[in-house]
């Protein structure tokens, strides 16, 4: 298993969702008028979905403190990135995806499949005793 690849993985994945969730509570109009994107009638519909971003960076970030031992809480993660991805691809398909959701639709897929091998390795760790220090568990 290779345990800095996945702590890499689940760090890189706490700073990503939580810089998207700082600037879409702090600055989404700003954001809206970069893209040229009319935003939602009400900046609510923004703001509890960044909050919720910043919730997983918390969890990404335990993840990959010690990946082995807070295995459960991938498949979490990985539902995430399923309703995100689905979303947004339905969407895509339909033709009416705003152009500035499709980068991190491409994005949170290349993660989707990055967490799912990731708890394959890590449950493969933990099914033969092993800790992410490779310590018994």
């Amino acid at each position: 298993m290779n345990i800095t690849l996945i702590r890499a993985i689940f760090y890189l994945s706490a700073a990503y969702d939580g810089a998207l969730g700082i600037v879409f509570i702090f600055a989404p109009t700003f954001v809206f008028e970069f893209f040229k994107v009319p935003p939602p009638n009400h900046l609510g519909y923004v703001s509890f979905p960044a909050a919720l971003l910043l919730i997983f960076a918390v969890m990404f970030l335990a993840i990959a403190r010690k990946p082995v031992e807070n295995r459960i809480l991938i498949p979490y993660g990985i539902l995430l990135k399923i309703a995100y991805c689905g979303v947004t691809c339905a969407y895509w398909y339909l033709g009416t995806l705003p152009w500035m959701w499709q980068p991190f639709a491409v994005c949170d897929f290349i993660m989707l499949i990055t967490y799912l091998w990731a708890y394959n390795r890590v449950s493969a760790a933990a099914a033969t005793g092993k800790s992410a220090s490779g310590d018994s568990v």
